[in-house]
């Protein structure tokens, strides 16, 4: 029985608005849709396809096959496909380079609208150098003119990007589709969970859907963790582990580097330490690279700066991807006593660690929650914020969960500051009287002027609702920022 397929009412609504201009127009439509592994790009394009009732071929390639071998694939299931009107349309010697390929898919392409999708798209660069300027070269030709949407589909985030690049044969010739995970309310809604639950459960499986089609409906998120322990092979393991390998198949420095920041150490001295080896630390001549590499390359790292109305330092380093933070941090050690039948065991360490780890997580996400709540300008104390970020100094005292500001990464002026508390207790007195001292001592703050906000797991204190607190959010206002 297939899986349900769950979200993505709006990237499905922009690929049939691409498919209507073909229809209307009678010519063709390209799209270069990235995202990371496992976010679902291939189900979302075949649920459109089937969705379509229109002639299709969905080719994808393999990773390390020759050039002849990939050309012969895409020939097979061109001819196994719904495009040609009949199979012996399609040569049965496949051609022997990718030219004369896109010559015979142009040949079998209907006088109506039809989609053909391409897979994989780096893999193919990757095998034959000439394979852009093929591509480029029959779109101008021989399949612009029809009516044909072309979606081309990677999973390398910067070879996609190279690919539409101005420098790049395909440049100006497609629509850039980013496929991002499923945000807390769509993940809440495919599993039955709201408020909290909710946001556990998107913290856990980063929103991807090969993780979620394996999720109990209404199951809490420690629940799912304690019955997949008992199964080595569960998603909750096999897929971070994939992403890992296919990323970074060698345990070379880069893979160092990013479990240092999956362990736990944040900044650029202490990677250096973990990342090193016996001989010291990992120099900075090599360590920097490394770490623009896989912040803006890779995008498995994510950076995060100081925001005031001052240049700041350091900067803060995290795992972008929070399904891979908690492999990193835990579901890793927990899935090697699952191996060995110690499901029991395996289970205690991601409880031991999910406080702080959870703690950690969930600020990216409730800081882009404040974007988003702020963007809708709906009852938001602060409309004018642009960005919501953190302050910290140097010596990491204190350190300020949330920073409103007009831009970044140096603000103009700061419209709020705020706290984080994701614990069993509710925000109270103490901890506001820790945000205002903190709070004093960022550039830009202005006490009495740039506002405050809670956001607190279990609530507040009565003290807290009458001291004047610009904004109190729980985990359902939280949720409800991606529905605004």
């Amino acid at each position: 029985m297939p899986t349900p397929f769950v979200g993505r009412q709006t990237e499905l609504a922009l690929l049939r608005k691409r498919l209507a201009r073909v229809s209307a127009d009678a010519t063709g439509v390209a799209v270069a849709i990235r995202g990371r592994r496992q976010v679902g790009k291939s189900r979302l394009v075949q649920e459109f396809c089937d969705g379509a009732g229109l002639p299709y071929v969905f080719f994808t390639a393999t990773k390390g096959a020759s050039p002849l071998e990939g050309i012969a694939d895409f020939t097979a299931e061109l001819r196994e496909s719904s495009l040609p009107a009949a199979p012996e349309l399609v040569p049965a010697t496949a051609p022997t380079n990718w030219p004369d390929a896109f010559r015979t898919l142009a040949a079998v392409l209907p006088a109506s609208p039809s989609i053909v999708v391409v897979d994989e798209l780096p893999w193919l660069a990757e095998q034959d150098p000439v394979f852009d300027g093929a591509l480029q070269a029959a779109w101008d030709r021989l399949l612009a003119t029809r009516p044909v949407l072309l979606l081309l589909l990677g999973s390398d985030l910067h070879m996609m990007e190279r690919f539409t690049a101005y420098d790049r044969p395909f440049y100006g010739r497609a629509d850039s589709l980013v496929l991002g995970p499923l945000n807390p309310a769509e993940t809440g809604d495919a599993l039955g969970l709201d408020g909290a639950d909710a946001i556990d459960a998107h913290l856990v499986s980063g929103g991807l859907p090969g993780i979620l089609r394996a999720w109990p409906h209404g199951t809490p998120a420690l629940d799912f963790i304690k019955a997949e322990c008992a199964d080595p092979a569960s998603p909750l393991f096999g897929v971070p582990e994939a992403a890992l390998m296919a990323e970074f198949p060698a345990p070379d420095q880069a893979r160092r580097v990013l479990e240092a920041v999956g362990s736990g150490d944040r900044t650029h001295a202490n990677i250096a330490a973990t990342a090193g080896s016996q001989s010291g630390a990992l120099p900075s001549g090599i360590l920097s690279p490394l770490l623009r590499r896989l912040t803006v390359e890779k995008r498995v790292l994510a950076a995060d700066s100081p925001l005031s109305t001052s240049p700041g330092k350091p900067a803060l380093y995290r795992v972008a991807d929070s399904n891979l933070r908690l492999y990193l941090a835990a579901t890793r050690s927990a899935q090697e006593l699952s191996r060995r039948g110690r499901p029991d065991a395996a289970y205690r360490i991601v409880e031991r660690r999910w406080a702080a780890w959870r703690g950690r997580a969930v600020e990216p996400l409730i800081r882009e929650a404040l974007e988003l709540a702020a963007a809708a300008s709906d009852g938001f104390p602060w409309p004018d914020t642009e960005v919501v970020g953190g302050w910290w100094n140097r010596r990491f005292s204190p350190e300020i969960d949330l920073i409103g500001a007009d831009r970044a990464p140096v603000a103009g002026s700061l419209h709020f500051a705020g706290s984080v508390k994701w614990l069993a207790s509710p925000f109270d007195q103490h901890d506001l009287t820790a945000l205002m001292q903190g709070a004093a001592q960022v550039p830009g703050f202005t006490p009495g002027a740039t506002g405050l906000a809670v956001v607190s797991l279990s609530g507040t204190t009565g003290a807290v609702n009458e001291s004047g607190v610009g904004l109190v959010w729980g985990a359902r206002d939280v949720v409800s920022a991606w529905g605004r």
